[in-house]
């Protein structure tokens, strides 16, 4: 899914990870289905509900923070949690800096969606969220590139006519279209699949959830999840 622009990889911690009492978790809590501030204040979706389970199957006390994107893995580096479950695809860059679970989807489709059909994608204004996967597709594919901090400036920027598309997953795009006058133009596969990031020294940490992950896989509880959330690259 998104994939941020790392900035330096000095940020990063060398001190060795020892479990802690309470493992925190953060996410962005903007970007449903994955992640969203729900009417109690509180994170919801998708991810919410799998990071409980797979720190249940872990036999972790866990909690959840909320960060903007834009910052999201230097704070990860810096100490301010200890995972990160946003919604992030598994890309070779961020692979430098984070390390990353398995998927727990598989590679899922970006798309492109304007207010009318036959726009030409290659060669429009196109707005997506600032370092995601689908801006570094945007950038080298030939159309204007114009980024936003979040999901939904982007779909007010194409709605007001500030650009021509607007380019994101299509797990968060599908209801919007149905419930607007949007239309899809297409869809591009970026990444590979979603999966949780922790700072390079956390391998215990990992380890766990890894195992919590793959028990879900095994048991069928992680595709009833997706389908629930209707997300798609289910395994």
């Amino acid at each position: 899914m998104k994939s941020l622009l790392l900035g330096s990889a000095a940020l990063a911690l060398s001190a060795t990870f020892a479990l802690a009492d309470t493992v925190r978790l953060g996410t962005e809590g903007a970007y449903p289905p994955y992640n969203f501030i729900n009417d109690a204040g509180e994170v919801d979706g998708f991810e919410r509900e799998l990071g409980d389970e797979l720190c249940k199957r872990a036999e972790l006390t866990c909690e959840w923070v909320t960060n903007d994107w834009d910052s999201i893995i230097p704070n990860l580096l810096s100490g301010n949690y200890d995972a990160i479950i946003a919604g992030m695809s598994i890309t070779d860059e961020r692979k430098e800096v984070v390390a990353f679970t398995e998927g727990y989807t598989q590679p899922s489709p970006s798309a492109y969606a304007a207010l009318s059909e036959g726009v030409d994608v290659t060669s429009s204004v196109v707005a997506a969220q600032a370092g995601t996967i689908q801006a570094a597709h945007v950038a080298e594919s030939g159309a204007t590139l114009v980024e936003f901090p979040t999901p939904d400036e982007t779909i007010a920027a194409v709605n007001s006519g500030e650009t021509d598309v607007v380019m994101a997953d299509k797990d968060f795009l599908a209801p919007i279209v149905e419930s607007s006058d949007l239309v899809f133009l297409g869809d591009v596969y970026l990444g590979g699949g979603i999966g949780m990031a922790f700072r390079q020294s956390d391998d215990e940490m990992r380890g766990k959830f890894n195992a919590a992950i793959a028990s879900m896989k095994e048991d069928g509880s992680l595709n009833d999840m997706l389908e629930k959330w209707e997300i798609e690259g289910q395994f």
